[in-house]
This record gives structure tokens, sequence and C-alpha cells, in this order.
């Protein structure tokens, strides 16, 4: 229940990411340069200055909760051998065959 509620956010906050970096002005431009009219409301430098702490901020809750997940990753009730331990332990164990062959 919560490792999906934590995914759930993680994929919310990425795709929040990827449009504030599209938004971001980068040497070519990018999309805030379309909205130049909008950027004379708040100031050219205040949106800038939200875009780059919205990145950052954005960039620390994906790798967070990424890490916390692995806190409530399901994990199985019984611990079941793998088919190679299982094929190994019977090739090594004795068997009744080689005993009475002696």
């Amino acid at each position: 229940m919560i490792y999906t509620f934590i995914t759930i956010i993680v994929v919310i906050a990425s795709i929040l990411l990827v449009a504030v970096v599209l938004i971001q002005n980068s040497k070519g431009g990018g999309l805030a340069s379309n909205f130049q009219a909008q950027n004379n409301i708040m100031g050219v430098e205040k949106t800038t200055d939200f875009v780059e702490k919205a990145t950052w901020f954005l960039v620390s809750v994906v790798v967070l909760l990424s890490i916390a997940s692995a806190a409530f990753l399901p994990r199985e009730e019984s611990v079941a051998k793998s088919q190679m331990t299982e094929q190994v332990e019977s090739l090594t164990a004795p068997s009744s065959d080689s005993e009475a062959a002696e």
C-alpha cells in the first residue's frame, strides 16, 4: 500500500520535473522565451529563480522517495530456495545409490 503510494508520487514528481525542465530558459531560448509576456508580471529574474528552485525541489523529492521506496518494497512471506541452489544441493548430497554400490 505504502509502496504503491510512493511510486505514484514519484511518477507525478517526475512528470512535473520534465515540465519544469522544458520551461527553463536555456542557451537556445527554451520554452521560456515564449512566455515573455507573463514574465513581465513577476519579473524575469524572479521567474528564473522560481523555476530553478522548483527543479531542485522536484529532483530531491524523486531521489529521496526512490530511496525510501526500497524500505517499503513488498517482500515474500516465505523464503524459497532458488532452483539453482536446490540443484547444487541435490548433486552434492550423498545418494543412497552410491552408498549401495560400495
